[in-house]
């Protein structure tokens, strides 16, 4: 078990002298458990420094810079090294008594350290260069992409939870520069496998018996593999049922509080350097929804509220696995499988439509997130989802199942916000700027100045497209025009609103991210009007059923007055269900006739 390194006391004033002691002083006062990380730094920053100052010889390269960016450089330097020395000691005074291999510790918390002082010394020093806007806008984009290599690479190696935060970072599209988000996109499907001896260990550990007391057969490689846990095929001894069990990785509980401590530091060092880019608010989600993820008995009991909900609403063709049993490591459920959504391969060849998908997962997670007391499951990726062939629920029905995984990120959204947020996308839907301020006001505490990005963050469309018509089809200008007002300063404001918006509304943020996504790659032909549609649709029955309550605090519904008010009511949500009635129809009608996409003008 790895001891702490320094005391309290010694490692304030340790980092305090860092600041201005020279090198040989600062390798005096550091303990010698940071020395390896101090050379790895160094190392680095030197190779870095010296491929620069090739570049800079080169007669390609002849960009005339500001006369004391030297110094400035090296002062960077000096601070980012300081910064990293003392914030790598913290985390390992912190989180030393709960980590048992010191050295791999020290491996993560390094290769984390190196590539933060790279990344922040690589833009500082793009950020000194004096060019025009032409040269300055490509050498921040290739600046952007050496970044996000660097960091792909350590969220890799260090693995578990590195690998989940790159997958959310990877969907924030709207937040962060292309160079990024399609960087990470292979963290969706490259996961570490843990092998199947370290499983077997953890079983004994957790369950004080051996894993083939339980199982009369169980894979030894896993079916699929994710960030935080895997999956394997068994068989129970007892029943002979087969089931899918899932396992974390067993090294997540040795490094977690050290790789919280080590995201954490890593944001706010980037706030420190780059205050205009505060995204510390990611961290903090992660400090509150990672425990829960990694404490599988959530997830059992999220799964069980899941099943029992829409088991109310049987013409939503949506299969959750029962849970058999499980502990906090260890969840063993119903065996369903499927394929992933965007095998479109596979729903061509068995005759599924997918403008009937799209618009079952639209329902699905409009039901989580408008429904009375429904759960909303906050990490709806492609890995999360599959789809499976089912003929036998007649005609007029879907011809599928939409099978729903990984139960551990679920959010309850109270009843005020979520009739709140329904008469906010009311109004956008409407193109009602004045009732769209007002209720971002209510849902996010965004005032009147950010108004305008916050319906672009939550809608994913330029705000010339969301102040006219939001059920237009989104074209190649519209993505480079909000590109554009990104690279110009737009992003400073967003990231600024997204930290001082409540913390639900950025998982639900997520969450339309993510089905947004999901609906892009099954290449509907419909465009987003019927998704718009359904979206009112939930919307209006929202919001009716708040006057139906408003109503019923006058008196009996059955008062004439009353009655009245109810018949209006149902009438405004009558309007909403005719409109969506009519387009399914004539969806359907064209897709008889053999048209293909649907446009909107």
């Amino acid at each position: 078990m790895l001891k702490r390194t320094i005391s309290s006391a010694r490692f304030l004033n340790t980092t305090a002298l860092l600041g201005w002691t020279c090198a040989r002083c600062r390798s005096q006062l550091l303990p010698p458990l940071s020395r390896p990380i101090q050379t790895l730094i160094r190392a680095r920053a030197q190779r870095a420094a010296a491929r620069r100052h090739a570049s800079t010889t080169t007669p390609s390269a002849t960009i005339p810079k500001m006369g004391r960016s030297k110094p400035r450089s090296r002062r960077t330097a000096i601070v980012l090294l300081a910064s990293a020395g003392g914030g790598i000691l913290a985390m390992l005074a912190a989180a030393g008594e709960d980590v048992k291999n010191g050295y791999e510790a020290l491996e993560r918390t390094g290769r984390v350290a190196a590539a933060l002082v790279l990344c922040i010394n690589d833009t500082l020093n793009e950020r000194e260069k004096i060019q025009d806007d032409e040269e300055k806008e490509r050498l921040l984009s290739a600046c952007h992409k050496r970044c996000a290599l660097r960091t792909l690479k350590v969220l890799e190696q260090n693995g578990g939870i590195f690998i989940k935060l790159g997958q959310h970072l990877s969907a924030m599209n709207y937040l962060l520069p292309p160079e990024w988000t399609t960087t990470f996109i292979p963290l969706q499907d490259k996961c570490p496998v843990s092998s199947f001896e370290s499983i077997e260990e953890m079983f004994r550990t957790d369950t004080g018996g051996e894993l083939w007391d339980y199982f009369s057969e169980f894979s030894p490689e896993p079916i699929g593999a994710a960030s935080l846990a895997q999956v394997h095929l068994a068989t129970i001894k007892e029943t002979g049922q087969k089931v899918a069990v899932k396992v974390q990785h067993p090294s997540l509980e040795q490094f977690s509080k050290l790789d919280m401590s080590l995201t954490s530091f890593t944001f706010s060092t980037l706030k420190r350097f780059f205050p205009e880019y505060d995204l510390e608010w990611l961290s903090s989600e992660i400090e509150v929804s990672l425990p829960k993820e990694l404490d599988f008995r959530c997830e059992a009991e999220n799964a069980r509220r899941t099943k029992e909900y829409f088991s109310r609403i049987p013409e939503l063709p949506l299969v959750i696995p029962d849970v058999i049993w499980a502990q906090k490591r260890i969840l063993v459920m119903k065996c369903e499988t499927g394929k992933r959504l965007d095998d479109l391969a596979y729903m061509d060849a068995e005759g599924i439509d997918r403008d009937e998908v799209s618009a079952t997962l639209a329902r699905i997670f409009n039901e989580m997130i408008f429904g009375d007391g429904a759960p909303l499951h906050c990490d709806p990726h492609g890995g999360n989802i599959a789809i499976r062939k089912n003929a036998s629920r007649g005609l007029g029905r879907p011809n599928f199942d939409l099978i729903l995984y990984d139960h551990g990120l679920y959010r309850d959204i109270p009843t005020d916000l979520r009739r709140s947020y329904a008469k906010m996308w009311l109004a956008i839907i409407d193109g009602d700027m004045e009732r769209t301020k007002k209720y971002v006001g209510e849902v996010a505490g965004v005032g009147e100045d950010k108004f305008q990005l916050f319906a672009s963050a939550i809608t994913g469309r330029d705000w010339s497209v969301v102040s006219s018509s939001i059920m237009k089809p989104k074209d190649p200008s519209e993505q480079k025009s909000m590109s554009t007002a990104l690279q110009e300063g737009l992003l400073v404001d967003l990231v600024q609103m997204l930290g001082q918006v409540p913390r639900i509304i950025l998982l639900i943020l997520k969450t339309n991210d993510l089905t947004r996504s999901l609906d892009e790659n099954l290449q509907t032909r419909q465009g987003p009007v019927r998704q718009f549609l359904i979206l009112a649709r939930y919307c209006m029955r929202t919001v009716f059923r708040e006057q139906l309550d408003e109503i019923r605090a006058h008196g009996s519904l059955c008062w004439p007055p009353n009655a009245i008010r109810v018949l209006a009511a149902w009438l405004g949500f009558l309007r909403v269900e005719m409109q969506l009635r009519a387009f399914e129809m004539w969806v359907g009608l064209r897709r008889l006739l053999g048209l293909r996409r649907i446009e909107f003008v």
